[in-house]
């Protein structure tokens, strides 16, 4: 069976990481855009970091340029954007596409595990996955749904460990 832990991805850097290295930890990944209406949900999802990371959530953020054209810079500028206008912490990495024949594989993995009524497409940036220490994805949140009202989910998960 598949597992988030089996998938590589490429970090700002473009060198490959390992999501196995995430083992054991609670995760929220999320597909981010610098240009978008919800754009100041780095704030939030920074806020979590700062106040989970030390017990076991790490975010991962995947730049997405497929809605609207809301992040059509290089991987250097989105990193600069997000250090200059939120000082996000958690990793940012590589560009990606979540939908699609060139969706990532990631995201064609997290889509099939929670769908919504509305099918297995995300539908807009900021879309976020929950998932446990043992990897499996619980919930799947709408980009209106703001990150800071996940942290009592994230407080659960962590008390189990």
């Amino acid at each position: 069976m598949t597992s988030i832990y089996d998938f590589s991805v490429e970090d700002a850097q473009g060198r490959q990481q390992s999501l196995a290295q995430y083992r054991g930890k609670v995760l929220l990944v999320v597909n981010t855009a610098s240009q978008c209406g919800y754009t100041p949900q780095y704030k939030g999802l920074q806020a979590l970091y700062e106040q989970w990371h030390e017990k076991g959530l790490e975010i991962l953020a995947f730049p997405c340029n497929q809605f609207g054209g809301q992040e059509p810079e290089e991987n250097s500028v989105i990193q600069q954007f997000c250090q200059r206008n939120y000082n996000v912490q958690f990793p940012v990495f590589a560009k990606i596409n979540v939908n699609g024949p060139e969706a990532h594989p990631l995201y064609k993995y997290l889509r099939s595990q929670k769908k919504t009524i509305l099918g297995e497409n995300i539908p807009w940036n900021f879309t976020k996955f929950l998932v446990d220490q043992n990897g499996n994805v619980l919930r799947r949140f709408d980009p209106s749904f703001e990150p800071e009202k996940i942290g009592k989910e994230i407080e659960k998960l962590l008390a189990n460990k």
